[in-house]
């Protein structure tokens, strides 16, 4: 790893994690937008993340549900790079993760909830677009519905994320952006850093002063912004960080 980026990092204390669908894909989770990404591959499939499309066709819908029935991120596992974020935090670094996935795989590696701000949600509850009741998305799936109705009143349900032509959640949002201002050191991982206004975080951070770097396999539009861009293998290269984070 370059010595001038260990020398930059070294002993920060507040660290900011935007974490994107790359960081999950060692764990056996597609990511959307790469050469072997979900929508790249099936292009339509991105009607069925869209709102107005999700609450007015039922076929849309069953093929939303399918997807996630079979969804890989069921059966995976934290990798490295979630597990030495974890580990990071554990030895009194502030970590906090600003993550666009669903996966929950962070909190699965260790980190506390709290200390996570899944900004598009989590495919672990579902809830009614009607009446706003919640339901584990286990116990939803199991009953085998292809489209799913709300059991209290009849409603459709959806995903508790955020689907194309939904809002971040306001407080989720406004959380991040304190904590991505109050950062030493922004890491975007893994993230295309294409939607927005998740992406805009690290404009933030590099406004408050904080050292940017990008971790991803592609150009990002934020790569400009960044003190270090690193294309290396994300299940190695974020262990190496938050180790030189220590040094």
């Amino acid at each position: 790893m370059d010595g001038k980026l260990i020398d930059r990092i070294r002993g920060a204390r507040r660290i900011a994690a935007l974490t994107g669908a790359g960081i999950s894909t060692a764990s056996g989770i597609p990511d959307y937008r790469g050469p072997e990404g979900v929508w790249t591959r099936t292009p339509s499939a991105v009607n069925a993340f869209t709102l107005e499309n999700f609450l007015a066709d039922a076929g849309v819908r069953r093929e939303f549900w399918r997807t996630y029935a079979g969804h890989a991120a069921w059966r995976a596992e934290p990798n490295a790079a979630h597990r030495a974020l974890a580990e990071l935090d554990r030895t009194g670094v502030a970590v906090r993760v600003l993550t666009q996935n669903v996966d929950g795989l962070h909190q699965r590696a260790g980190l506390a909830a709290r200390k996570v701000l899944e900004l598009h949600g989590t495919m672990h509850t579902t809830r009614c677009t009607g009446c706003a009741a919640d339901f584990p998305t286990a116990e939803i799936l199991a009953a085998g519905d292809d489209d799913p109705s709300c059991p209290r009143c009849g409603g459709i349900l959806q995903l508790d994320i955020v689907l194309f032509g939904q809002r971040l959640d306001g407080a989720v949002l406004g959380q991040a952006r304190t904590i991505a201002a109050a950062s030493e050191l922004f890491l975007a991982i893994g993230s295309s850093l294409q939607v927005e206004p998740a992406a805009s975080l690290c404009t933030i951070a590099v406004g408050a002063g904080a050292t940017l770097v990008v971790v991803n396999r592609d150009p990002t539009p934020y790569d400009d912004d960044a003190d270090f861009v690193l294309r290396d293998d994300i299940e190695t290269v974020v262990p190496e960080l938050c180790a030189a984070v220590n040094r």
